[in-house]
């Protein structure tokens, strides 16, 4: 059976997302985008707009961690009506802090453009002593 073209698209995000390539995930946003990150920590709360969530929030993501942040997917749902959930896994290194953890992202799509990323993390407390 053949992916979800849903599932397909979120899988190439995160294929671009692990090799660095902005520009692909720049054509698969919405201008209007918002990526919704939790937490309590300098780099929690909502990036509207590509430019914010590529570089304000995936640059810090490399930045921060000096190149070492690592998200390895796990599995991807999907709903048919515009929804997509993915599962992953992802680790890290900043200065003496690690982490190695669980999270995931509810993707609204709307043709054949993410729209919105709603993340979650398996253990909140954890990713905020990361970041903090």
């Amino acid at each position: 059976m053949a992916e979800h073209p849903h599932a397909a698209l979120v899988r190439t995000g995160y294929e671009a997302f692990q090799r660095g390539d902005m520009d692909t995930l720049r054509g698969m946003m919405t201008g209007d985008c918002t990526h919704h990150v939790p937490g309590s920590h300098p780099l929690s709360g909502d990036f509207k707009g590509i430019d914010s969530i590529l570089d304000g929030y995936y640059g810090r993501l490399y930045s921060e961690t000096d190149g070492s942040f690592q998200v390895e997917l796990r599995d991807i749902f999907v709903d048919g009506r515009g929804h997509a959930m993915s599962v992953h896994h992802f680790t890290a290194d900043r200065g003496d802090k690690h982490i190695d953890e669980d999270g995931g992202i509810v993707f609204r799509i709307v043709g054949d453009k993410i729209t919105d990323l709603d993340e979650c993390v398996a253990d909140i407390d954890a990713v905020n002593d990361f970041w903090s």
